[in-house]
C-alpha cells in the first residue's frame, strides 16, 4: 500500500472559500453556452428581453466580481473521499468544511448573503454565515479528494417535488403535471434534475447529485438517445418546453435548457421519483485535492460569452415613483414593460409577518405604505462603494396571504419574482393596483438601478428589513394588471397552443 495522502485542513478550508466566491460570480460557461443559443433562437420578445437580462447580468458579475443572485443558496456539498487519504485536523468534516463556507460568505470584497436559519419551526434564527452546509460523503478507493460545491436557491430549492410511484406510473405525465405547481419561481430557463430509484431520502439526493453534470442536450439530441434514459430525458425536455412556459414564465420556447438523470435499484414495491429544478443562478464547480496545496478555479474567459447587451426597451413606459397614482396605475396593461424611477420600500417573508401581528396588536406601524410601490428583496449587503449589493426579486407567492392587508394600507403596486396565486390575483383586481415582475437571476443588473438605500423599520432582520430604495429605470414588466389579467397565465396558454399547432419550434 502506497503512502497515505495528507490532506491539510487549512487547503480543504481554502478550496471551499475559493469554489464558493468563484460560482457566486461565474456562471458556468456550458450554462451560459445555452442561454445563448435560447437567446437566438426564442421568439417571444418577453422571454427574449428577460434572458438578455440574466446574459448581461451574468457578464457583470464576471467581471465586477459579484454574486449573479441575491440569494447565494445553502451551500451542498458532494464529497468524494479516496480512503487512502487523511485529513490532518482535531475537528469533524463537517467542521472544517462550515469553515470554509463561513469564510466565504464573510469575504470582505465579496461578502454573500446568510441565508441560513437554526431552529426553522420556531424562532428561526439567522445564523449569520450560512452555515452550516448539507454535507454528503461517500468513501471510495483511491489517495485524492473530489468534490462537487453547489450553492442552491430559496426559488428553486422550494420547487422540488417528489412521488413515490407505483411501478407502472408514467414518469414524463408526472413531471408535466406539476409545471403548473411550479410556477416560475424556479427562475427558468433552468435544468431539471430528476431521481428515480432507490428509497426516498436516496432518490431526492439522486436529482440533486444529476444537477452537477454539464449541459449536453444539445449534443444528445444530434447524435440521438442510446439508452432508454437518454431518451427519457430528451421525452421530458420536449415536453416541458412544449408548455410555453418560457424564461421567467413569461411564454416562449426554451423553459429548460437540459433534463439529467440519475438512477438508483429500488425495491418491486414502488417506483421512488424526485424532481429538483436548477434556476437561472445555475452555480455549480468541481475540484480535486491531492495534498499538494489548495485547489483554485480557473476563469472562464469573457470572450467566449454571448455578444449580448441588454437595453431598455425603446417602448417602455417611464413611471414616476414619488407622484405614483391609482389612475396611472389602473392604465398599465399587463405585458407592458416599465422603467421605474424615484422612491419604494422593500419588504419580504419577516417583514410582512412582523406589519401583521404588530396590526392584531393595535400597533403603529413605522413606515407609511399609502401610495407607494413595495419590492419583495433581501439585498446582498454593499462593498467598496456600493449603495446596495445584488438586489434581485424574491419570490413573490410566498406573500400572498399578507397581499390584503397590505393592500388595505392603501399600497398601489408590489415588485417581485414570478407569478401571483389565484387568490392574490383577485385582491390585486378587486382593490385596482398592479403587480411587476422583474427579472429572477438578474440581481447585479437590478442593483445598478439603485442609486439610493437605507434602513427606514425592523433593521434587526438583517437582509429581510424594511430599506427604502431610490432607484432610477428600474426595468420590470407588468405581470398583473388592475383588471386582473394576468400574463403567467396568459402568454405561456398562447405560446403553448402555437408550439402545438406547429407555428413555431420549441427549443432544441
Amino acid at each position: 500500500m502506497s503512502d497515505m495522502t495528507v490532506i491539510k485542513e487549512e487547503d480543504l478550508i481554502e478550496s471551499v472559500k475559493d469554489a464558493l466566491q468563484y460560482i457566486s460570480y461565474y456562471h458556468p460557461m456550458d450554462y451560459i453556452r445555452a442561454l445563448g443559443k435560447a437567446y437566438e433562437a426564442e421568439q417571444g420578445p418577453a422571454a427574449k428581453d428577460a434572458i438578455a437580462q440574466i446574459l448581461t447580468n451574468s457578464r457583470m458579475c464576471a467581471e465586477g466580481h459579484r454574486p449573479i443572485c441575491q440569494d447565494t443558496g445553502i451551500v451542498n456539498v458532494f464529497v468524494k473521499w479516496g480512503m487512502n487519504c487523511r485529513l490532518d485536523t482535531q475537528r469533524s468534516l463537517q467542521e472544517v468544511v462550515d469553515e470554509g463556507v463561513r469564510q466565504a460568505y464573510n469575504h470582505p470584497d465579496n461578502k454573500l448573503r446568510a441565508s441560513i436559519l437554526a431552529d426553522p419551526a420556531f424562532t428561526r434564527r439567522n445564523t449569520r454565515d450560512n452555515t452550516p452546509c448539507v454535507l454528503s460523503v461517500e468513501m471510495v478507493a483511491g489517495d485524492t479528494i473530489d468534490i462537487d460545491v453547489a450553492a442552491k436557491g430559496g426559488g428553486s430549492e422550494n420547487k422540488s417535488k417528489f412521488k413515490m410511484m407505483n411501478p407502472s406510473d408514467n414518469i414524463v405525465d408526472w413531471v408535466v403535471e406539476q409545471l403548473p405547481s411550479m410556477g416560475a419561481g424556479w427562475c427558468p430557463p433552468g435544468m431539471l434534475g430528476i431521481g428515480i430509484g432507490g428509497t426516498a431520502e436516496h432518490c431526492m439526493k439522486l436529482a440533486k447529485l444529476s444537477l452537477m453534470e454539464p449541459i449536453d442536450m444539445g449534443q444528445l439530441k444530434q447524435r440521438g438517445a442510446q439508452t432508454d434514459l437518454e431518451q427519457l430525458r430528451i421525452d421530458i425536455f420536449d415536453a416541458v418546453n412544449a408548455q410555453g412556459i418560457g424564461a421567467q414564465g413569461l411564454g416562449g420556447l426554451s423553459t429548460v435548457l437540459d433534463v439529467k438523470i440519475l438512477d438508483a435499484p429500488c425495491h418491486a414495491a414502488g417506483k421512488p421519483v424526485a424532481m429538483i429544478p436548477n434556476c437561472a443562478a445555475t452555480r455549480h464547480a468541481h475540484f480535486t485535492l491531492d495534498g499538494s496545496g489548495p485547489a483554485y478555479l480557473e476563469p472562464p474567459k469573457l470572450e467566449e460569452y454571448p455578444d449580448v447587451t441588454w437595453q431598455p426597451d425603446a417602448a417602455a413606459k417611464k413611471v414616476d415613483l414619488d407622484n405614483l397614482t391609482p389612475e396611472q396605475v389602473a392604465s398599465w396593461e399587463h405585458g407592458d414593460r416599465l422603467l421605474l424611477s424615484g422612491k419604494m420600500l422593500t419588504g419580504r417573508d419577516a417583514a410582512h409577518k412582523r406589519i401583521h401581528d404588530m396590526l392584531e396588536n393595535g400597533e403603529e406601524l413605522p413606515v407609511e405604505f399609502k401610495g407607494r410601490a413595495i419590492y419583495y428583496v433581501g439585498p446582498v449587503d454593499p462593498v467598496m462603494g456600493e449603495v446596495v449589493g445584488p438586489a434581485g426579486p424574491t419570490t413573490a407567492t410566498r406573500m400572498d396571504k399578507f397581499t390584503e392587508m397590505m393592500l388595505d394600507l392603501g399600497l398601489l403596486a408590489m415588485i417581485g419574482k414570478a407569478e401571483r396565486g389565484h387568490d392574490a390575483v383577485e385582491v390585486i383586481s378587486r382593490f385596482k393596483v398592479a403587480y411587476l415582475m422583474a427579472t429572477g437571476g438578474a440581481a447585479y443588473l437590478v442593483s445598478r438601478a439603485i442609486k439610493g438605500a437605507e434602513v427606514v423599520a425592523f433593521e434587526d432582520l438583517g437582509m429581510e428589513a424594511i430599506y427604502e430604495f431610490e432607484v432610477q429605470d428600474m426595468p420590470v414588466t407588468v405581470a398583473v394588471d388592475a383588471q386582473g389579467n394576468n400574463v403567467h397565465t396568459l402568454a405561456p396558454a398562447r405560446w403553448r397552443e402555437r408550439i402545438a399547432a406547429g407555428e413555431v419550434e420549441p427549443a432544441e
